[in-house]
């Protein structure tokens, strides 16, 4: 079950998502009214004279709703000294402080609700530290109960951090690259401390992992990390991190490929600022161990400090990943035996040769599904949760019945590893029986471009007991026999499964004011 903090985290991208909570049945209650099931969230801002507008959005978090209008009340009496607020729609009315807005909400699609959306900016003359919060009532059109909430505007002292638009590395699998990431103040006044926040794709894995640095602890195909750095930065003076800092190519990665990142740099009342709006963990993950990682001049405590021009702080990373260093990955069939009428299992996948890891992303390295063909005279009477149907437009997962599954891209396979699919067929008729496990790139049934072409298909072969009708097949196996090349001696992969969203095609997806960058990723299954 998703908590609160990862529902908001996913509304302050915009991202529509449904959550079940089971519990045991309560005693009998009257229903809650519509808009004590709105669950809102707004986020909270910090801006400075001169500096640029910021958003507040209000969501409703609830994606199982009664259709109904709402009225949505915003008091900003309480910031009205030193902010404007307006609306960026045409269904709202003013008077005085109290803006009043008219939302439709005719369709549940499902997806969170974008109540009211309000451009906040500085006056001419508000100081720093001035804060203020402003006020939300949700009312249900014709039904009884209000809900409420309130976000925090505060006034910031205004610095302007800018950075190169862009940085080219290049290197083959295995090699250590340094990357001079810069920063400039072009405020009048010093920025005290920063931030740098970067995400990045499998070949740009953080050379060393530094104390003042905190790490996401998930899956290779990509990864984040966020340091935070005790420095002054004066007025028109430049920084960058010491050399220690860089990026190692994983030495199975795939090559040629290239890869993406991004890196932006906050101050720390924007980190936290964003870390709200984006609800992220207190946390991204665990510190680092190796030394600290510190800013050096390149030339030449004060109040809470927003940037004015958040919008050249990013950078765009390409690394060019040299040589040539790829994989052979192996469909692996299978040979079942039963009785006319028994349900018997089938296991086929694929396994990867090595000597590069797949599903890492980037431009090159293919994304790895399976086609999955059954016999004529057979009948899934189960399929893997994440296979479907090719013929159902709906996608409905683990759907029985079909002939033809497609099966999904799951997470990085390494050399030697092995991917699943578990079916189990009702055998309907005696006779010979094929079919077929098919590799492919991504969604599409094209050339993967691995080491062996001819090894990317595999049969699938059903012996109805005592037939003896010329399909090769040599019984008894349930499944997991195989017979592909490559099968046999490889490393089995069992447990949790990972994934990606195909085509992405490896992680990026800017978001929110400044271009701020995120991964998402959907979960697939595959047998670790």
């Amino acid at each position: 079950m998703l908590t609160h903090s990862t529902r908001r985290w996913l509304a302050g991208l915009g991202v529509a998502g449904a959550f079940v909570a089971a519990s045991a049945t309560p005693a009998a209650a009257a229903p809650a009214s519509p808009a004590e099931n709105l669950d809102l969230y707004a986020d909270n801002v910090i801006v400075a004279p001169g500096g640029t507008e910021k958003w507040v959005t209000l969501f409703s978090l609830t994606t199982e709703r009664q259709p109904a209008d709402y009225t949505i009340k915003v008091d900003r009496s309480k910031i009205d000294g030193f902010a404007n607020v307006e609306t960026s729609g045409e269904n709202c009315t003013e008077s005085g402080a109290i803006l009043t807005c008219k939302v439709e909400d005719q369709d549940d699609d499902g997806s969170y609700l974008n109540l009211v959306s309000l451009i906040v900016r500085a006056k001419a003359g508000a100081k720093p530290d001035q804060k203020g919060e402003l006020s939300f009532t949700v009312t249900p059109d014709g039904k009884s109960g209000s809900a409420s909430y309130s976000s925090t505007v505060e006034i910031g002292e205004g610095v302007d951090l800018a950075t190169n638009e862009s940085l080219e590395l290049k290197g083959a699998p295995g090699a250590t690259l340094k990357a001079p990431f810069q920063v400039t103040n072009r405020g009048e006044v010093p920025a005290e401390d920063v931030v740098l926040y970067v995400v990045g794709a499998d070949g740009l894995q953080p050379s060393k992992r530094y104390e003042n640095c905190e790490y996401t602890d998930g899956p290779l195909h990509d990864f984040a990390f966020a340091c935070h750095l005790d420095t002054t930065i004066g007025e028109n003076s430049s920084f960058r991190l010491d050399d220690s800092f860089g990026f190692t190519v994983p030495a199975d990665t795939w090559a040629p490929n290239t890869f993406g990142g991004f890196s932006t740099w906050f101050t720390p009342a924007d980190w936290d600022e964003y870390r709200s709006e984006a609800e992220l963990p207190a946390k991204l993950g665990p510190n680092g161990t190796e030394g600290e990682l510190k800013l050096e001049p390149v030339m030449n405590l004060r109040s809470r400090q927003t940037d004015i021009n958040p919008l050249d702080n990013s950078t765009w990373i390409d690394l060019q990943v040299t040589g040539d260093h790829r994989a052979d990955v192996a469909a692996r069939g299978a040979t079942v035996t039963g009785d006319v009428g028994a349900t018997v299992a089938l296991t086929v996948g694929w396994v990867n040769n090595g000597p590069a890891a797949v599903n890492t992303g980037g431009s090159e390295s293919p994304w790895i599904g399976t086609t999955v063909t059954l016999p004529k005279g057979v009948t899934a009477v189960r399929a893997p949760e994440d296979c479907f149907d090719s013929e159902d437009d709906g996608w409905e997962p683990g759907k029985p019945g079909a002939r033809v599954y497609q099966c999904p891209v799951p997470g990085v396979i390494k050399k030697g590893e092995k991917v699943d699919y578990e079916f189990q067929l009702r055998i309907d008729q005696a006779g010979g029986q094929a079919g077929e496990v098919k590799l492919r790139t991504g969604h599409e049934e094209t050339e993967i471009k691995d080491l062996n072409p001819a090894n990317d298909t595999a049969k699938i072969l059903v012996n109805a007991a005592g037939d003896t009708g010329g399909n090769g097949g040599t019984g008894g196996n349930g499944g997991t026999g195989g017979n592909g090349a490559g099968d046999g001696g490889g490393l089995p992969v069992t447990g949790q499964s990972t994934g990606l969203i195909a085509g992405l095609g490896a992680l990026l997806l800017a978001a929110g004011v400044g271009g701020y960058l995120v991964a998402k990723r959907r979960r697939t299954r595959f047998v670790a």
